[in-house]
């Protein structure tokens, strides 16, 4: 049995008057970052590796390298497989990278199968793929996936506004973001675009791919 899957802004609409029924602090700030991006994303493996690119660098240089990518047609795990090291960093990936895009297309990954599959199990998968942490895994699970109980307290966006929000005296770590996440099951996912969508109005600038 899997996750419920966010399927339109409906779903995100019951999850957002869920969380802000149990946590003030959401109720406070939905009637301001409403309607919340639904954010779905296509699955498989061009849009991972996006995900992928995006680790560590800026919403606007991680769009830029895939589309050096699209414009090479370097999005399928063939084109990958049969490109260089020197062939990808050509395109502008770092030499890590293009190691983590040769590993995923290396890996064979059932995509059409994730569907079918709980989301713990999902990110385990990813995460057995050299270049994949929990991070890229789990924004993965949530938007290709629509899977609605996921959270991503390694998001640095998330942390800053998770910071802000609950007025902590220091970006809460990864671990401590985690634990407090569980009491906003079965809709992390949507708490998730809460602290994104409160990110953005604060900072004037997107957290996320």
């Amino acid at each position: 049995m899997t996750d419920r899957i966010i399927v339109g802004p409906a779903c995100l609409e019951e999850g957002s008057d869920w969380l802000a029924g149990i946590e003030p602090r959401f109720a406070a700030i939905l009637p301001h970052v409403s309607p919340l991006p639904l954010r779905l994303k296509p699955d498989g493996f061009g849009p991972l590796l996006h995900i992928i690119l995006g680790q560590q660098v800026s919403v606007a240089s991680a769009n830029a390298l895939w589309s050096k990518l699209q414009a090479a047609d370097m999005t399928t795990p063939v084109a990958v497989k049969s490109a260089t090291q020197g062939d990808l960093r050509g395109l502008g990936l770092s030499q890590q990278k293009a190691r983590y895009a040769h590993a995923l297309a290396d890996a064979d990954i059932d995509f059409d199968g994730l569907h079918n599959v709980p989301s713990d199990r999902v990110i385990k998968t990813l995460c057995a793929v050299k270049g994949i942490g929990m991070w890229t895994a789990e924004v993965y699970t949530m938007f290709s996936l629509g899977r609605a109980d996921v959270f991503a307290p390694g998001d640095l966006a998330i942390q800053e506004a998770a910071k802000l929000l609950f007025d902590l005296p220091e970006r809460p770590t990864e671990r401590t973001l985690r634990k407090m996440a569980d009491v906003w099951s079965p809709w992390r996912s949507v708490a998730a675009r809460l602290f994104w969508a409160y990110y953005a109005s604060t900072k004037q600038k997107d957290g996320i791919i």
